[in-house]
């Protein structure tokens, strides 16, 4: 595993930003920063995790909602410093309760939502 994680280029904050895409649809789902612990830990369970710079942990992605994402395949871009996560993902993936993250458009000089929430948020965390 050495050899995977010196191929990859973290930030000066130990981190690489991580795009997750629907394996099957090419949707772009979210991003989220990984450290070498997360990596590691998605590679040996299948099961994607992320760095949460918020709480300074590692997020286990739908460990508390129940939205989580398995990995299909990791790939490294041509520079080594973002990380593409082809995953399956249960359910939404955003936190608003929306498929992808991306549902905010730039059009006529203003942001647009042009998706809206398939589960409340509160269904989501029981807040």
């Amino acid at each position: 595993m050495n050899k995977l994680l010196d191929a990859i280029k973290f930030n000066a904050d130990g981190l690489i930003p991580a795009i997750a895409q629907q394996h099957d649809t090419g949707e772009v789902l979210m991003m989220a920063w990984m450290n070498a612990d997360s990596v590691l830990e998605t590679l040996a369970t299948g099961q994607v995790c992320y760095w949460s710079r918020s709480r300074q942990k590692l997020w286990r992605k739908g460990e508390s909602s129940g939205q989580q994402q398995k990995l299909v395949e990791m790939r490294l871009d041509c520079d080594g410093d973002t990380l593409l996560l082809q995953v399956d993902q249960k359910g939404v993936a955003c936190h608003t309760g929306r498929r992808n993250c991306f549902f905010l458009a730039a059009r006529d000089g203003a942001w647009v939502e042009i998706a809206k929430p398939e589960v409340s948020p509160e269904a989501l965390y029981g807040h």
